[in-house]
Parts: structure tokens; C-alpha cells; sequence
């Protein structure tokens, strides 16, 4: 009967520990997606705006780099805030490329664009990435785990990945 009332008290603790630990990260998160840019936007008309930045590919020769997440996802923000504060980075995807946030949350799924450019993308998590040629055309679609570093994102990696995808 002890052994029964100790195994208790002990999973008592594991999931009050767990719910502490969660709350916390919770709040952390909400902190965190407070004071970072939410360049999401729900309402957009996705691949319209789509459509248009590749006529603009074709008349500038570049590809487009899509950031698939929401405003709800607090490494979507870190990622694109990153990118922004870091000036190789920005520089690159400036000169080099066309840059789309693509929205996905419970306003707006955009289930037709997800399917059309990456219909496996819903494996991966978000942010995720998916890379067109001026033609609209997938060239690749990238998970941005790898590209993590602590509560960040790895300058070297992300460059490396982005370098990889220039137009030719």
C-alpha cells in the first residue's frame, strides 16, 4: 500500500512539474510573439499575391523563397525577425530573392496554395519553407529545424540554405 501511495505521489509531482514547465513556456512564447512583427496576414488573397510575385520573378530572374506559418507560431516570428536583424542575411534575400509569408491558421488554411506548392508541408511543423522558380515551379521544400541554433536560428545554415536556391 505504501509503494501505491508513493508511485501517486510521484506521478503527482511529474505532472505538476509539467504543468508548471508548460505554463511557463506558455507565457514565454506570448511574450516573446508580443514584441515581434506578425508578417502574417490571414485576409490575403494568397495566391493572387502569389501570381504576382511571379511575374515579378520572371522580370527580375529570381526565385521566391515562402515562409509557410502563422502569426501564432512564435519561431515563425523569431525566424523572420532573425532574418531582418541579421544584414547578410537580409541583404541576400533582398537582392537575390522574393520573400512571401504564407499564412496558415484558423482564419485562413489556405488548403488550395499548401496542396498546389507543397503538398507534404503539413509533416514538417512550421515555419517551413518552399522554394519556386520564376515559373511557379517547386523546387524544394525545406523544414527550418535544421536551421536552429539554442532559442535561434544558425547564421551559417541559413545563408547556406538560402544560397543554395539562387536563381542561376
Amino acid at each position: 500500500m505504501k509503494r501505491i501511495k508513493i508511485l501517486f505521489l510521484g506521478i503527482g509531482i511529474c505532472l505538476a512539474s509539467q504543468f508548471v514547465y508548460s505554463t511557463a513556456f506558455a507565457q514565454e512564447a506570448s511574450k516573446i510573439q508580443g514584441q515581434l512583427t506578425k508578417p502574417y496576414r490571414p485576409e490575403a488573397d494568397a495566391q493572387r499575391d502569389i501570381d504576382s510575385l511571379l511575374q515579378l520573378a520572371k522580370k527580375e530572374k529570381k526565385n521566391i523563397i515562402v515562409q509557410a506559418g502563422g502569426n501564432w507560431c512564435v519561431w515563425c516570428l523569431r525566424f523572420n525577425d532573425y532574418i531582418h536583424k541579421n544584414p547578410r542575411i537580409d541583404d541576400l534575400l533582398k537582392r537575390r530573392f522574393l520573400y512571401y509569408h504564407l499564412n496558415y491558421s484558423k482564419e485562413n488554411k489556405n488548403e488550395a496554395v499548401f496542396q498546389k506548392y507543397a503538398p507534404e508541408g503539413n509533416k514538417l511543423g512550421y515555419p517551413f519553407f518552399i522554394v519556386l522558380d520564376k515559373n511557379g515551379k517547386t523546387l524544394h521544400v525545406q523544414e527550418s529545424g535544421s536551421l536552429e541554433k539554442e532559442k535561434g536560428y544558425d547564421e551559417e545554415k541559413v545563408l547556406k540554405f538560402f544560397n543554395a536556391w539562387v536563381a542561376k
